[in-house]
């Protein structure tokens, strides 16, 4: 006698119809929010010790080390809690960011909801994690837009395994700007990929990609050559739509994305162009020069200067003084961002040699200079969590270090993708060649990372100035691997403009519509 066939619990019963209509983007946005949330907001919470950076952006906001021992914790200790400026700030911008103006919106919580006088981090990572959810939910929609359902999930999971990971998510308790580069260049690639799709509106899609792509440019100056990239390919997108306003609106947006660039070059203040200047000269050119008196006579040095080798701008007790009338005049004054690039090219082998160097940094996202626990825990000084960092772990080991395998890697992908922006550039499908053209804006807005960090600063604190390079092969490789899951590299796939809702009917979830 056979028993009765087991039924499920009437709550169970309730819950799956309700699990099995909830969206991959939906699983990975929810993913991503709960690891983060753990990581952040519960003891022990996680961030990122101070390298001497965080002066710059906190003190004109506001915010000031209120703790007496505070520099005995630089590069070891994560610390969640400022002092708030409760009189007249004295404090001028040491540089211009759009940073500021999340530092002031958490300031703003902060003092509505806990103190006036004293500043909890948390706040600012509370405000970074809602923003960062909502980018990798509209990232995750996009990818898997009219995608079988079981592949849709696939990529969900992968990609909660991605940006779910502490070495992204550790900035936003952090006054680094890197939390702002992440969070708009996943906003600036979503916009873009859900303008390929058709997908959602437009005209909300290209206002996200401007303010996205503005915010981005401007959070840090070394990010200035973003604006112009960005802008220089987004000229594609005034012809994927017929009415003109949509095309004065998009022309618009590109002149804003080219004045910001522009404009963030130019504001670089005296400041930050010496300490890059004299990394550029000390941890670049002379660091790989077989004779480094050689090289300093290209640019006109005296060659005595070549006993600056491998010298840092913030030592105590360095060779020179750094900021010294005489090296001023002779030293700085001598060569620049042009004149170094045309020595690196005049000179392939040492070009070689520091693009080798700054490849075995390109694939680290969390820098092994700073710890990320207080010193409360009672771990060693430095001492940085490995809670859920499975992917930065494993990227970082099994990634190749030579930057043969970044052109390699590039090659391979726009190889891919080549048959059906072919096919869509013999259709004359302007929007269907889209995702072509964002994968090599991405490329180059991480290029950009590499080649404005070694020849702007040399090999000075280079994994973090990397930072771009890390997050855009992220951002490519994911969107790659993605399309291989769901055979979407074909040239027969229907990829941009599609029917408004999405493929739900099993016979489609079994056989894995493509899109």
């Amino acid at each position: 006698m056979r028993d009765n066939p087991i039924q499920l619990p009437p709550l169970r019963q309730g819950l799956w119809p309700a699990f099995r209509g909830v969206s991959p983007a939906f699983i990975a946005a929810f993913g991503v929010l709960f690891v983060t949330v753990i990581a952040l907001f519960t003891a022990p919470y996680l961030g990122m010790a101070d390298n001497g950076d965080f002066f710059r952006n906190i003190y004109s906001n506001g915010i000031y080390f209120n703790l007496p021992d505070y520099d005995s914790k630089y590069f070891g200790y994560f610390v969640k809690q400022y002092g708030i400026f409760q009189y007249f700030n004295e404090n001028g911008a040491t540089l211009d960011s759009s940073q500021s103006l999340f530092i002031k919106l958490a300031t703003l919580l902060n003092k509505l909801l806990f103190s006036s006088e004293v500043f909890d981090i948390r706040f600012q990572a509370a405000i970074y994690t809602c923003l960062y959810v909502i980018a990798v939910y509209l990232l995750i929609e996009a990818i898997t837009w009219r995608m079988g359902r079981r592949q849709g999930m696939i990529v969900a999971l992968i990609a909660v395994f991605i940006f779910g990971d502490t070495g992204y998510t550790a900035y936003f308790n952090s006054f680094y700007s890197e939390s702002i580069v992440m969070i708009m260049m996943i906003f600036v690639f979503a916009s873009w990929l859900l303008l390929f799709r058709k997908r959602y509106n437009d005209y909300a899609m290209l206002a996200l990609f401007a303010v996205s792509s503005l915010i981005l440019t401007t959070s840090k100056q070394q990010n200035a050559p973003v604006g112009i990239i960005l802008a220089m390919l987004a000229v594609s997108l005034i012809w994927i739509r017929k009415d003109r306003v949509f095309r004065f609106l998009t022309l618009a947006s590109i002149f804003l994305m080219m004045l910001a660039g522009v404009a963030t070059y130019l504001n670089i203040s005296k400041e930050f162009v010496n300490i890059n200047q004299y990394h550029a000269m000390t941890r670049g050119v002379l660091k790989e020069a077989g004779n480094p008196e050689t090289s300093l006579k290209a640019f006109g040095i005296d060659e005595q200067y070549a006993i600056l080798k491998g010298n840092i701008y913030y030592e105590q007790y360095g060779t020179v003084d750094v900021d010294s009338p005489l090296l001023q005049e002779n030293f700085y004054s001598r060569y620049g961002f042009v004149s170094i690039l045309k020595y690196y090219v005049a000179n392939p082998d040492q070009l070689g040699s520091i693009l080798n160097i700054a490849a075995k940094s390109a694939f680290t996202i969390k820098p092994a200079a700073m710890g990320n626990y207080e010193e409360s825990v009672g771990k060693a000084f430095r001492a940085q969590s490995h809670f859920f960092s499975g992917y930065s772990l494993l990227k970082q080991t099994l990634a190749p270090k030579t930057f043969g395998f970044i052109i390699l890697w590039m090659i391979v992908v726009i190889g891919l993708y080549m048959p059906s922006t072919v096919k869509a550039v013999r259709a004359r499908d302007i929007r269907g060649v889209q995702r072509m053209v964002l994968v090599v804006a991405t490329m180059g807005v991480g290029l950009s990372g590499i080649f404005v960090s070694i020849i702007g600063a040399g090999d000075a604190d280079i994994a973090k100035h990397e930072f771009l390079f890390t997050q855009s092969f992220d951002l490519v490789t994911f969107l790659t691997l993605s399309s291989v899951i769901s055979r979407k590299l074909s040239p027969g796939t229907r990829h941009s403009a599609g029917s408004p809702t999405r493929a739900h009917s099993e016979t489609e979830v079994q056989k894995g519509v493509s899109a």
